[in-house]
């Protein structure tokens, strides 16, 4: 048995990023893009929720948030680009990197469990080898009939840290 009762996953993102429910006892989940005020609002109400429960009725929960900045190999360039374009990714990937920091810090505050992942290896069908909607339905029971980019890595990355299975049909 796990010591969770739910995992929230988090793919940070400066504008939306992906946000992953999941229940661990009936493995059901809802997956989210939300803003990091969404987020901060949801964590804020969850951790209150929490402490109204008397402690033997209180929902175990985890922050499991993917932690970039641990990789320090991860180039975003390619062969021809110039200087500036360069620069330009890099700020934009040190711009994600300050919205996971502050998720983390935030759970901090609140006293919420939170566990910075680091990123899961690419090696699926779609795009930069990152996970498909066709191959995440395929392991997660009732996976939401859409979902973005965002959305699917949060929720890899809490059926992961659940430790559930991955099992693609080829």
């Amino acid at each position: 048995m796990s010591r969770y009762d739910f995992i929230i996953g988090i793919d940070p993102d400066v504008d939306r990023s992906g946000v992953c429910f999941l229940n661990m006892i009936d493995r059901e989940m809802t997956v989210d893009s939300l803003t990091f005020l969404d987020i901060l609002d949801k964590l804020m109400r969850a951790g209150k929720l929490n402490e109204a429960f008397p402690e033997e009725c209180r929902r175990r929960f985890c922050v499991v948030v993917e932690a970039s900045w641990k990789q320090t190999h991860n180039w975003h360039t390619a062969r021809g680009e110039s200087a500036a374009i360069a620069a330009k990714k890099g700020y934009a990937v040190g711009r994600n990197h300050e919205v996971g920091h502050k998720i983390v810090e935030m759970c901090e505050m609140l006293g919420i469990e939170c566990v910075e992942h680091a990123p899961l290896k690419k090696c699926w069908k779609g795009k930069d080898r990152k996970i498909t909607h066709s191959e995440i339905s395929q392991f997660i029971p009732g996976f939401p009939k859409r979902s973005n980019q965002e959305e699917r890595d949060a929720a890899l990355l809490a059926w992961i840290y659940a430790g559930f299975s991955i099992r693609i049909v080829k």
